[in-house]
């Protein structure tokens, strides 16, 4: 999975990216209200992890922010104050699940995991992102353009689904290696230019291009004019 950390606590920032991500997921993180708003927002996850209590925004706004904008992503909500007023505030903001500090990191993942399967099942019916006649079935894990069909390798696949999900959105060459290939990625540093390539060759058979370059910007996928 793709998960999102809001927290500004930084031990436990720390020692939840290393246990996420040794457990193989790709693992972003946020440490003020504002900023983990704003990646909620641009980016695409599988589930958010938003501490309460953090500078600038505290969680139930930035949860709140996130559901304005029409962000559905599964959000599990932190906090240090177990009471029920509190965590009913939190649901009303729009939070999926609620986990009191201290907690287990074993629960933590549990929570994760069926975050992850309940937005799974609730989400089939949108599973299918079409753009310019490219349709992307993520339920078969396949791939057409205009009634062809396209082989496309897993990381070519998570590409395309990224530039997909952010159709006339300008993304970075560091956007898009963090969010398909990871944040500790240390491989070849050409490796986005690489794989556009390779997806070019694919899908792009139409003028104008439907994955522009945008000269010193990054990538775009274009949009119905």
């Amino acid at each position: 999975m793709r998960l999102l950390i809001i927290e500004d606590d930084e031990r436990l920032l720390t020692t939840l990216t290393r246990v996420l991500t040794e457990e193989g997921h790709s693992v972003a993180v946020s440490e003020t209200g504002p900023s983990g708003l704003a990646a909620g927002v641009v980016d695409v996850f599988d589930v958010i992890i938003l501490d309460v209590m953090l500078p600038g925004l505290d969680g139930n706004l930035v949860c709140r922010g996130l559901r304005a904008a029409n962000v559905q992503t599964p959000v599990l909500m932190l906090t240090a104050l177990g009471d029920v007023d509190r965590k009913v505030e939190g649901f009303k903001s729009g939070a999926d699940d609620y986990l009191t500090k201290p907690f287990s990191f074993k629960e933590l993942l549990a929570r994760i995991n069926a975050l992850h399967r309940r937005s799974g099942a609730a989400g089939s019916n949108t599973d299918v992102l079409t753009v310019e006649g490219l349709t992307l079935d993520l339920r078969t894990h396949s791939a057409s353009r205009a009634g062809e069909s396209i082989e496309l390798t897993a990381t070519e696949f998570r590409l395309l689904e990224f530039l997909m999900r952010n159709t006339g959105l300008v993304l970075s060459r560091g956007r898009l290696l963090d969010a398909v290939w990871g944040f500790d990625y240390d491989g070849e540093s050409n490796v986005v230019d690489t794989y556009i390539h390779y997806l070019r060759r694919k899908i792009d058979f139409t003028t104008p291009h439907l994955i522009q370059t945008m000269r010193g910007a990054g990538y775009a996928l274009r949009g119905s004019s």
